[in-house]
């Protein structure tokens, strides 16, 4: 079985129609079959950021670790200490209150480091842009530089899977 037949089977190899029809699985997996196997040689170590969300992003991640996802199945493990991390994955629009800590967290990580910027309130400021306690327009390339965008509200696993290992291929050509 290739990549791609083991992404759309089931844990016993039967095949899942509901997934098999999704179009960001199909992504992910075509993906997958294109990078070379030299990136699997290391995982990568992702820590999260919430900058003021409204935790719809967070609910998907975690479905990140669920058996359904198994993101550890590519490589990708969540730590606590952004010293320990080789990607900060930001949701939410960026509040007053939380460019410090998104500052401070993006400083305390190792170089090479890369930014994914998860859910449209991270990648465009979403309907709250112009709200009162948000950092400028809520981007968070307003605080941080970021290297992949995962649109969506609320992006799914997947997108944010995809997303993680498009960042980490640009981390191993540094």
């Amino acid at each position: 079985m290739n990549e791609l037949q083991i992404l759309l089977s089931g844990p016993k190899g039967d095949k899942i129609s509901t997934l098999s029809e999704n179009s960001e699985i199909r992504e992910l997996a075509e993906y997958l079959e294109r990078r070379p196997l030299s990136l699997f040689t290391r995982s990568i170590a992702v820590r999260m950021v919430d900058a003021g969300s409204s935790n719809d992003v967070e609910i998907e991640e975690g479905l990140m670790n669920s058996p359904q996802v198994d993101c550890e199945r590519f490589g990708i493990h969540f730590v606590a200490s952004p010293r320990h991390a080789d990607v900060l994955l930001v949701s939410g629009p960026v509040t007053v209150n939380m460019k410090v800590a998104l500052e401070k967290t993006y400083n305390a990580m190792a170089v090479p480091r890369a930014v994914v910027a998860a859910g449209d309130g991270a990648c465009e400021g979403g309907p709250l842009s112009d709200a009162l306690g948000v950092y400028k327009t809520g981007r968070v390339e307003d605080v941080v530089p970021v290297a992949v965008k995962v649109p969506g509200n609320p992006c799914s696993p997947y997108a944010m899977v995809l997303g993680i290992l498009k960042a980490g291929e640009m981390l191993a050509k540094q």
